[in-house]
């Protein structure tokens, strides 16, 4: 009872100390995490997309069908050579100190995310080679080669805005008083306590903006952040265990919203960073391919989430349209998985150093992990590993498998290419295959389905061979809100948007 006893006398004291910040229009939300820094073009939590969310507006969003719809955009249009990008902008819009969100903002903002120190965004942002500035309202992107997937870049955190005098006189301490264009403005912040934002006055959508201030209350346990939810503290969480959903859809007073993600849970494996890549599992696909058949992912589903996610063997779940159905979702196969092995020559057991981010639901999955490769000959060893800590131990090279998640992106671009072409940021394991390479950047030239798909089959069938990431399942996002909130609509990317959300 002591977690839950601190963070209801913590609540208790935002409400006495927060005076008309705890009026009716207040909504407060429970988030799994604190975030990282609130800065666009630095951060890179998904938790801290949930902020943004409320706080940054982008060039464009996404609605359910992951259809790509204006935001500070009101359209754009692509050159026959596929070379440049011409945006059109919304006329009026204002950041939060009063500044006009314009052409020149957004290059101002867009060139910061491409050249900034630490960047995050620089990435995402590679194929454009210059942002030039056609009139007030208007910016052409033109591009080194053409790029596919960058529409669906500018609907997150590369396409979010910020006040060019106020990242001018920040520097890098902007993320400590961000200064945006979103329907809310930052007030204050208090690590792993609180971020307060109030309405902006001159937002543009205004009218379908319905609280006057926005309270996100960072509280880790999942079990407690539920219980303030149930008592009232709290009107809205993020993240709900699934283990969860028979109790919320229960309580007459909750509501909960879910859908697929659009990211995956899997396990990334050493190949080559550092002297933790050069072992059996690293060196010989072969063994992992043993690791992958002794899984039974229907069963994990089964006995950690009461099957309520979804198994999957790619980067993107069964649902979605580009998922490849010539690989189907395989079953377990602990004789295959021996016979590999015996194949490899290697000494048996397979020690396996096995990185594990702190958290009920992934300490779990480890362990069933654990029991079963240990029927095929392997020995995982799980090290409990903070979150933060661990990412930086995966960039290190200090692990052997990393049971890691992503958040995912609306284009399969953004699932597949940082994590598996070579010298990527997010490909931990080194992973690199020149005819990878040349097929993922294929697709990136490439429009509609029908003409990326099948690049990504020849991709999908070299990775399931020999890649350096197991895919395992697919979360469903599980937001759960008092039955006071009205009008609350999930979009797939998992983000919490309060646009056209009231309180009855």
């Amino acid at each position: 009872m002591r977690p839950l006893l601190k963070a209801l006398i913590a609540a208790t004291c935002l409400a006495a100390s927060g005076g008309a910040a705890l009026s009716q229009s207040t909504i407060r939300i429970g988030l799994a995490e604190d975030p990282d820094v609130l800065d666009p073009s630095l951060a890179r939590t998904y938790v801290g997309r949930i902020v943004f969310a409320s706080l940054c507006d982008k060039l464009f969003d996404i609605d359910e069908k992951l259809n790509v719809v204006p935001q500070l955009a009101l359209s754009h249009a692509t050159s026959d050579d596929g070379k440049q990008v011409t945006i059109k902008l919304r006329p009026g819009v204002k950041f939060h100190d009063g500044e006009p969100m314009d052409a020149a903002a957004v290059k101002y903002s867009l060139e910061r995310h491409m050249t900034m120190q630490g960047s995050f965004r620089r990435p995402e942002l590679s194929s454009v080679d210059k942002v030039e500035v056609v009139d007030p309202l208007t910016v052409r992107l033109d591009l080194k080669a053409p790029f596919s997937p960058l529409i669906a870049q500018l609907t997150d955190r590369a396409g979010m805005m910020v006040s060019p005098k106020a990242a001018a006189e920040a520097g890098d301490k902007f993320g400590q008083k961000p200064i945006c264009a979103g329907p809310f403005k930052f007030v204050e912040r208090v690590q792993q306590d609180r971020i307060v934002l109030e309405k902006h006055a001159d937002y543009w959508n205004k009218a379908n903006i319905h609280f006057d201030r926005v309270v996100f209350q960072p509280i880790v346990d999942s079990t407690v952040r539920l219980a303030n939810l149930r008592s009232g503290q709290l009107d809205l969480i993020e993240r709900a265990l699934a283990t969860d959903i028979k109790e919320i859809r229960a309580n007459p007073k909750l509501k909960l919203a879910s859908v697929v993600e659009l990211g995956y849970q899997g396990v990334t494996m050493n190949i080559d960073n550092k002297d933790a890549g050069k072992t059996s599992l690293g060196q010989d696909p072969r063994v992992r391919q043993a690791f992958a058949a002794a899984i039974d992912r229907k069963a994990i589903n089964e006995v950690v989430f009461n099957g309520e996610f979804v198994p999957g063997n790619q980067w993107i779940s069964p649902e979605n349209p580009y998922f490849q159905q010539s690989f189907p979702v395989p079953g377990r196969d602990v004789e295959k998985a021996k016979k590999l092995l015996k194949e490899s020559g290697v000494k048996l057991p397979v020690t396996v150093d096995f990185m594990v981010p702190n958290g009920p639901e992934t300490r779990q999955v480890a362990e069933v992990i654990q029991a079963m490769t240990a029927e095929a000959g392997f020995d995982v060893k799980i090290r409990v590993t903070e979150f933060a800590t661990s990412l930086i131990q995966a960039e290190q090279g200090n692990y052997q498998a990393y049971m890691l998640a992503w958040s995912g992106r609306t284009d399969p671009d953004g699932n597949s290419f940082i994590f598996h072409a070579c010298n990527q940021p997010q490909n931990y394991g080194k992973y690199c295959n020149k005819d990878v390479d040349a097929l993922l950047t294929e697709a990136r030239a490439k429009n509609g389905i029908e003409a990326r798909k099948p690049i990504y089959e020849k991709a999908t069938k070299i990775l399931q061979e020999e890649g350096s990431v197991l895919y395992l399942y697919h979360r469903k996002v599980l937001i759960a809100h008092s039955d006071k909130v009205d009008g609350y609509r999930q979009m797939p990317d998992g983000l919490v948007r309060l646009t056209g959300t009231k309180f009855k």
